[in-house]
């Protein structure tokens, strides 16, 4: 079974097998410029438009787009994890109250949103959805990746959460529980993964350098620092 991203939104039926076997057939012919999707052309639309009338300077936009992808991403998230490893107060603070304690290290969620933290364990891993929109606590993580808001993730996950995991690599024993949280307009949610093995004399910062996007959402676990030398 695939464990790529592309392979997870490919058997979920995002790609298409006709799709698929299109670009294979001619891929060594000529190159070729994807078509946008609808939905793609629509903003793409709605943004030129907005440029046009004055109300949105698209450098400004870009910016803020880059920011969020590049310099904001998860590196906040990564920061509280690291944390939560390093200091036990603070992570005992974090479980009973996200929204408050994340705003001690200069972090806030979204205006109307609360931020609720669940923690990983040898007995208990949980992974994020959001089944009606793509509800994601951006302030921490960035700007949402595209599988998260596809259709099968959303629906996928709450049906079958096992099955996802694995095709993104995370193979779990049976004993382990497995708990799916529905992100709302009014809470978000965080995943504190588990601190890797091997990872006991790190600095706060190296073990904030290990801790990725998707283990704070729940897809992923943090490889430990052997592995991530080696990688």
């Amino acid at each position: 079974m695939s464990t790529t991203r592309r392979g997870f939104l490919t058997a979920a039926g995002v790609v298409g097998a006709h799709d698929m076997a299109h670009a294979e057939k001619h891929k060594h012919d000529h190159d070729h410029q994807a078509l946008p999707s609808d939905l793609t052309l629509r903003v793409k639309a709605l943004e030129s438009l907005l440029v046009e009338k004055g109300l949105v300077d698209r450098a400004a936009l870009d910016a803020l787009v880059d920011t969020y992808e590049h310099k904001v991403g998860p590196r906040n998230g990564a920061r509280v994890v690291a944390r939560a490893w390093t200091d036990p107060a603070f992570k005992k603070r974090l479980l009973a109250n996200g929204t408050s304690t994340i705003a001690e290290l200069g972090y806030s969620g979204e205006q109307g949103a609360d931020i609720r933290v669940v923690e990983n364990t040898p007995q208990m891993h949980n992974v994020i959805v959001c089944t009606l929109c793509s509800c994601y606590p951006w302030p921490l993580l960035g700007l949402p990746p595209v599988w998260y808001k596809s259709a099968p993730y959303r629906s996928r996950t709450v049906i079958d959460p096992r099955g996802v995991l694995r095709e993104f690599g995370v193979q779990l024993e049976d004993e382990v529980e497995v708990r799916v949280w529905d992100s709302t307009a009014e809470e978000r949610y965080f995943v504190l993964p588990e601190r890797p093995e091997g990872s006991g004399e790190l600095t706060e910062d190296a073990l904030a350098a290990l801790v990725t996007r998707d283990a704070m959402i729940g897809v992923a676990k943090v490889a430990g620092w052997q592995g991530k030398r080696g990688a």
